[in-house]
């Protein structure tokens, strides 16, 4: 509408007065509603042309669109094993800090799983002290045996060198009955020394590593038991919770309710603009948006990223060839938008419905040396055709609330 204005004043209106004042036609008696097109021709004509290439320039270097939101994440909330409800910690909505409990599942298996734990490791650490009692005894039993081997072998010498001296006054089955003891303290040595070795490989290796892994069931059995009751993983606000006493929750299924996060939706906002404005949208641009939750009011942002793809052109490999008329709407340019001020969009409802403009700015070419003068004065006329998106967007500021409470069917 401002555009058909303003290319009136230059064509429609000199045309007129061209007609009224040069050729002396008066309004109403030469030039009359059924002659106006014939005798304004040439100035309707130039006003249609100027009125299009002047939108086009407009809306290609100063983008507009109603694809605007402030998306927000949501944690779905949904417990790590399959149970029964057997407490309730929030209602319906409400706040929740980070750890909070939000419901308990029922926790008997997890518990006795917990408490059999606990007894094998009591039973292991029983078993240590057990075992450094057996290496005492087999320290005293090695000890006793190796008293016994020295005696015998003492015995034995005694009676060989008697027997060397005289032989009629030692018996030979004396000294072969020495032998043979000999040989008994010998393997009871022997024996009490595997014993003791056994017994410290038991106390040192055996019941540690039996101890360990008692030790790892019993972790096991706690991070299980813990698993039943659900906390908050951030701080935010429990939604749409529905879950009561004695219902039965599986992962699988879905949700429990969701949960979402503090400051979510408070970053920025998202904006899908027309793939044509690909080559213009560029990370630093000027942007305003006036949003349906905050009306009346135009804040201004700035373009921090562009994504480099198209939504509408992705694809998951699949069984079946892919269809391009399977894709009828082409997809938008992802425009990501961050208030200039901080505090910008605190007041903005996250996944508001918004209005957007971007604004591009050519005064790096401007200012550069090698820029001639009719190239520049083009340029800062094109900077200046903002002023008019600019005032269009503070126009629909003004008659959103009315077209959202009065032309939308309420």
């Amino acid at each position: 509408m401002f555009e058909m204005m303003l290319c009136s004043m230059l064509t429609i209106l000199p045309d007129y007065l061209y007609r009224r004042l040069v050729q002396g036609k008066r309004f109403g008696i030469e030039i009359t509603l059924f002659s106006v097109w014939y005798e304004l021709r040439w100035g309707i004509t130039s006003c249609v042309i100027l009125t299009v290439s002047l939108i086009t320039l407009i809306f290609y270097n100063h983008p507009s669109t109603s694809n605007v939101t402030a998306y927000f994440r949501t944690v779905p909330i949904v417990p790590e094993t399959i149970g029964r409800v057997a407490e309730v910690y929030v209602g319906y909505s409400g706040p929740i800090k980070q750890g909070d409990p939000i419901f308990r599942l029922d926790s008997s298996k997890q518990e006795a799983a917990a408490e059999t734990a606990r007894r094998k490791l009591a039973e292991v650490d029983a078993q240590l002290a057990v075992a450094q009692t057996d290496i005492l005894k087999a320290e005293g039993q090695l000890e006793e045996a190796k008293g016994n081997l020295q005696q015998a072998n003492d015995e034995l010498d005694t009676k060989n060198e008697l027997y060397r001296r005289n032989p009629g006054n030692v018996a030979f089955r004396e000294i072969e009955r020495l032998q043979v003891r000999v040989k008994a303290a010998e393997g009871s040595v022997a024996a009490a020394t595997a014993t003791k070795q056994s017994s410290e490989v038991r106390a040192s290796t055996v019941l540690p590593a039996e101890k360990a892994s008692a030790e790892a069931q019993l972790a096991q059995a706690q991070v299980d038991l813990d698993k039943t009751v659900i906390r908050a993983g951030v701080s935010g606000r429990v939604e749409q919770f529905l879950l009561r006493v004695g219902d039965v929750v599986n992962p699988l299924m879905r949700p429990a309710g969701i949960l979402i996060p503090e400051g979510a939706g408070k970053v920025g906002l998202q904006a899908g603009f027309d793939q044509i404005e690909a080559q213009i949208m560029t990370v630093g641009m000027a942007a305003e948006v006036t949003c349906v939750s905050k009306p009346f009011t135009i804040i201004p942002m700035v373009v921090t990223g562009v994504q480099d793809f198209i939504a509408a052109g992705q694809f998951r490999a699949g069984e079946q060839l892919i269809d391009l008329q399977q894709v009828r709407q082409p997809g938008t340019l992802l425009v990501y938008l961050e208030p200039l001020y901080k505090g910008g969009i605190d007041d903005v409802t996250p996944g508001s419905a918004c209005i957007a403009n971007a604004y591009s700015s050519n005064h790096d070419v401007i200012s550069d040396k090698n820029t001639g003068f009719f190239h520049g004065a083009a340029l800062h006329a094109l900077d200046a055709l903002a002023l008019v998106h600019a005032l269009i967007l503070r126009l629909q500021a003004l008659v959103l609330p009315f077209k959202t409470l009065v032309f939308s069917g309420h």
